[in-house]
C-alpha cells in the first residue's frame, strides 16, 4: 500500500512553533493534506509527552505505530548536539524514532541527567554526536537517529558551520549506526547525489513544521505496511522497491540555499561568493556561506549525476500558494484559504491533487488559473529567486510579465 509520511515537526513546545500544533490540529491537517504517518516531534519534553500519552493509542493494525482519528504517529523528536570536537565548538541538529512510549522513557531518563527537557521541545544537550546514538540504541536497537537538515550553515553535520566534512567525522565509532540522512528544506537529493560518500544513505524530507498548515511541504512515499520496524528497515537497506519518492520542497526557496549577508541584502551564486573571498561586497563582513556553495565545495561528481541506487524525489510547491499566484493574491487571503480548503475536501487531499490526478481531470475538477499553475509546477516551470542568510528565497509561476491565464470554467466548487 502506498504511504505518504512527514517523520519531523515540532509541537508547540518549541520555540517560534504554533500553539495549534497539537495532536488534534495535526490529524486534521494530516487528513486534508493525504498524509498517513506524521512524526510527533519532541517526544522528549514532558508536558508534549504527557499529552501524547493521553492521545495516542497502540495501533492495531500497524505495529510500532500510534493512532489518533485515523491517523497514525510514530515517535519522533529532535535535539541539538552542542560539543568540543577538534578543539572547537560544534552544533548539530539529530532526529530520533522510537518504537515505543516504553523506550521514550528510558531515553528521557538518561537525558533527564544532561539537560533540561523542559526548557525546549528540541532541548540541547552538552553531548556529542557519537554519545547521542549510543543512549538512543542502548535503550533500543530499533531506534533510528538521522542527522537532521544536513546541510544547513550552522546545525546541519556538513553544514559549512559545523565544522565536519563528514558523518564519520561527526559520528566517530558510531557512525556505522547512521543509514539515513535528512536533506532539509535548502537541499534536494539531487544536490547530495553529487557526494559519492553519501550514496549508501538513504535520503528523507520532512517539513520540519511549525505550524499543522505546513506539514507535508516535505514528505517521505513508501510501497509497504503500516509497521515501524518496515518502515525502518526500508531506510535502513534503502530499498528502492519499497521507498518510492521523496516530495520536496524547491531547495532554491530553503533560507540558506545561496550565500550572502541578510544585514546587506546581499545575495551570491557559489561562484561569486567564491570570487567575492566570502566576504560582503558591501560592508566587507564575512557573509554566511550557502548550501549550494557548500555543497560545490564537497562534491566529487557534476551537476545533473544520479547514483544508481538513487531514490527518485518530484518537487512541489503547496497547494494553497499555488492558488494564491494563480489568483493574485497572498496565500493568507480569506478567499484563498476558503478556496483551498474546499477544493481539497472535495478532491479528497491536496497530495491527490499535485501528485495523483491526471492533466484532464485537473482541468476539469479545477478552474482554468489553478489546474494550469499546478501543471506547470509538476513540469518545473517555475522562476526562482534563492533564499540566503535566513531569508526565504521566492519561487513563482508566472513570470512578473505574464499573467494567469484569464479564462476560467463556470464551476460550482462552493
Amino acid at each position: 500500500m502506498r504511504i505518504i509520511a512527514d517523520f519531523h515537526i515540532h509541537s508547540k513546545y518549541s520555540r517560534a512553533t504554533s500553539k495549534d500544533m497539537d495532536i488534534p490540529n495535526l490529524a486534521r491537517w494530516a487528513k486534508l493534506k493525504g498524509i498517513d504517518i506524521m512524526g510527533t516531534g519532541d517526544f522528549t519534553h514532558p508536558l508534549w509527552l504527557h499529552e501524547l500519552k493521553q492521545a495516542l493509542k497502540p495501533s492495531s493494525t500497524a505495529e510500532g505505530l500510534y493512532e489518533y482519528d485515523g491517523v497514525h504517529f510514530i515517535l519522533t523528536a529532535e535535539v541539538c548536539n552542542i560539543f568540543s570536537s577538534g578543539g572547537k565548538a560544534r552544533r548539530v541538529h539529530n532526529a530520533l524514532f522510537a518504537p515505543s512510549f516504553e523506550v521514550v522513557d528510558k531515553i528521557n531518563k538518561e537525558f533527564g541527567y544532561i539537560g533540561n527537557l523542559a526548557a525546549d521541545g528540541r532541548p540541547m544537550f552538552g553531548l556529542s554526536a557519537e554519545e547521542l546514538v549510543k543512549i538512543a540504541l542502548s535503550a533500543s536497537p530499533d531506534c533510528l537517529i538521522v542527522p537532521g537538515h544536513v546541510w544547513t550553515p550552522w546545525f546541519g553535520v556538513l553544514g559549512a558551520n559545523s565544522g565536519f566534512d563528514s558523518v564519520e567525522e561527526c559520528f566517530g565509532k558510531e557512525a556505522k549506526n547512521i543509514y539515513c540522512l535528512e536533506t532539509g528544506l535548502s537541499s534536494d537529493p539531487a544536490m547530495n547525489w553529487r557526494l559519492s560518500k553519501l550514496d549508501k544513505y538513504s535520503l528523507i524530507s520532512n517539513s520540519d513544521s511549525h505550524s499543522p498548515q505546513k506539514i507535508g511541504r516535505e514528505a517521505n512515499v513508501f510501497d509497504c505496511k503500516m509497521s515501524y520496524k518496515e518502515i525502518i528497515n526500508i531506510l535502513k537497506t534503502k530499498d528502492k522497491k519499497k521507498f518510492l519518492y521523496t516530495v520536496e520542497f524547491f531547495p532554491q526557496e530553503g533560507k540558506y540555499h545561496w550565500a550572502g549577508h541578510r544585514a546587506c541584502g546581499v545575495s551570491m551564486s557559489p561562484l561569486e561568493a567564491k570570487n567575492n573571498n566570502y566576504t560582503c561586497p558591501r560592508c566587507g563582513k564575512g557573509i554566511t556561506i550557502g548550501v549550494e556553495s557548500r555543497v560545490e565545495k564537497l562534491a566529487d561528481r557534476p551537476e545533473g549525476f544520479t547514483p544508481d541506487n538513487a531514490i527518485p524525489f518530484k518537487s512541489m510547491i503547496p497547494l494553497i500558494e499555488i492558488i494564491a499566484e494563480a489568483r493574485g493574491k497572498t496565500s493568507t487571503s480569506v478567499g484563498v484559504i476558503d478556496e483551498h480548503m474546499k477544493t481539497i475536501k472535495r478532491l479528497k487531499s491536496e497530495f491527490n491533487i499535485l501528485f495523483d490526478m491526471q492533466d484532464a481531470e485537473l482541468e476539469k475538477e479545477l478552474a482554468g488559473p489553478v489546474a494550469d499553475a499546478v501543471k506547470r509546477v509538476r513540469n518545473g516551470q517555475v522562476h526562482i529567486a534563492p533564499g540566503y542568510d535566513g531569508v526565504y528565497g521566492e519561487v513563482k509561476i508566472f513570470g512578473k510579465d505574464e499573467k494567469p491565464p484569464e479564462k476560467e470554467k463556470q464551476m460550482e466548487l462552493f
